[in-house]
């Protein structure tokens, strides 16, 4: 490990010196170290927050985001999409690296990244307060204010993507922000402090601090003094940081997950129909909280779908995720590749009284004999199976044969998820009235991953709290201040004299 370089975390405008305790970075396409960072402890994190305010609250213009100008804070995360955009091929490198996703889907993921900090940037510089129509000879302005020191805690799958979201709504409203990445993949956030730093943003303005979910998680968000935090990851994960949150009453913005359901009606051609379900299950190797991980398929086209799916499917370049011909690139780690074998164990058992039917796929793999990898698979099983109902975050997918337009929502609806959903059909007015009975917070009509930071992000149910992306995202780190100015309504209720005093 003499060889393997170790990176800090980046704290008031630099890096840090090394944790006593690291822990090692993976290629889980190779199975290679590729970096160590710190596992930092409670004391470091308390300390880090500790510092964090007084960069909050500092008095000095020059030093205090809180208090930079509306066209300052534009400059500044402009010029980070300016910079970002110029290295796009280095976090690309990152990127594949940490996550084992093919370079062919990094690319094009990542050159839309830098449009986040500049649409954050606009919304910071154009939104303005308002003025109520308050009854009488009264003036009533609201104004809103950053919240403080906030947490934000963003997974593996979509490192740079779901932090830059998160990043760019709570920088924009002037708060000062603590990231901590996914264990897996921190490599290419830990990049990007630097690079907002040569942005102009003032140092310790934005921290980002390493270790494990479960101990530097854990520690940042009990801590007393953040203002809020804003978590990607399961509902677990959620269960475990809402307690002490609520003790100390800190808001909590959540994206836990999905099972979204890909709903094919028969008024789409089977080949357009075979090319939407490969794009909605397979990207990302299905590690994605809008996988199509259920495909609910109208029996008048379900058996031709299934035939061309099956072949299509079987012909998914699984390979080394450098190589721009591969399709399917790593699951993150031997977890997840035995999470994926499970799913597929207890599908293929009598369950319920009925078997799932394995199309193809089905086992783990390997590349060059090293890796993470697992088939591309999809089952044949029912609604109220394990596989059905619950997320795999891999790439085996239920398929289902519905009856009828009633049978595809009655299912769509039938879990405890409720992030994003396809509708595809060719009939605009089934469509209007597909997507009206839907309970999810993102339905695609014909489309599927269609992702912009002007679009509000988030579920309902047990998928989460809050939004990414858009004005919600952007207020959801304010505080609103409500200023009453009076000009014409006399103090006279305890007057011996009073006559038309107004109370409220």
């Amino acid at each position: 490990m003499a060889d393997v370089p170790h990176i800090s975390n980046w704290v008031d405008g630099a890096f840090s010196s090394p944790a006593s305790a690291r822990l090692v970075v993976v290629n889980p396409a190779d199975e290679s170290p590729i970096a160590t960072v710190d596992a930092t402890s409670r004391e470091q994190v308390d300390e880090i927050v500790s510092r964090s305010r007084q960069h909050f609250s500092s008095p000095s213009p020059s030093s205090s985001w809180a208090q930079a100008d509306a066209s300052e804070r534009f400059s500044v995360l402009s010029q980070a999409a300016t910079l970002l955009r110029a290295r796009i091929p280095e976090f690309v490198d990152l990127e594949v690296r940490q996550t084992g996703r093919p370079v062919r889907e990094m690319r094009a993921q990542l050159a839309r990244i830098p449009e986040w900090l500049e649409y954050f940037a606009g919304l910071a510089r154009v939104h303005e307060g308002a003025v109520t129509p308050f009854k009488g000879p009264v003036v009533n302005t609201l104004v809103r204010l950053p919240l403080g020191v906030v947490a934000q805690v963003t997974p593996w799958n979509h490192p740079l993507l779901i932090s830059t979201k998160k990043i760019g709504a709570a920088l924009a409203a002037g708060n000062v922000v603590i990231v901590k990445p996914s264990e897996l993949a921190p490599l290419s956030i830990l990049k990007m402090g630097p690079l907002f730093q040569e942005a102009g943003l003032p140092d310790g303005t934005l921290q980002i601090i390493c270790g494990y979910g479960r101990d530097t998680g854990k520690f940042l968000c009990e801590n007393p003094s953040l203002a809020k935090i804003d978590l990607t990851g399961g509902l677990a994960t959620y269960q475990a940081i809402a307690p002490a949150a609520g003790r100390n009453m800190i808001p909590i913005t959540a994206e836990l997950g999905g099972k979204a359901p890909v709903c094919i009606f028969p008024s789409m051609e089977v080949e357009q129909a075979v090319k939407a379900a490969l794009f909605a299950s397979f990207i990302a190797s299905g590690q994605t909280c809008v996988t199509g991980s259920r495909l609910l398929v109208h029996t008048d086209i379900y058996d031709e779908f299934v035939a061309l799916l099956t072949q299509r499917t079987k012909a998914l370049r699984v390979g080394d995720p450098t190589d721009p011909r591969t399709q399917i690139g790593a699951v993150i780690n031997k977890a997840a590749v035995e999470r994926c074998a499970a799913f597929v164990s207890r599908a293929l058992a009598q369950e319920n009284g009925s078997k799932a039917n394995l199309l193809c796929g089905g086992k783990p793999t390997t590349v060059n004999q090293r890796g993470f990898f697992f088939e591309p698979t999809l089952i044949e099983t029912h609604s109220k199976s394990d596989l059905a109902c619950n997320e795999v975050f891999g790439p085996v997918i239920a398929i289902l044969r519905c009856k009828s337009e009633d049978e595809i929502v009655r299912i769509a609806n039938a879990t405890e998820y409720a992030l994003g959903a396809s509708v595809w059909t060719r009939d605009f007015a089934q469509a209007h009235r597909v997507v009206g009975k839907i309970e999810a917070g993102i339905v695609w009509v014909n489309g599927h991953h269609l992702n912009d930071p002007s679009s509000p992000w988030g579920g309902f149910k047990a998928s989460g709290v809050g939004k990414e992306n858009g004005r919600e995202a952007y207020e959801s780190y304010t505080k609103v201040k409500s200023v009453v100015y009076n000009y014409g309504v006399l103090p006279t209720w305890f007057d011996d004299e009073e006559g038309n005093a107004r109370y409220g």
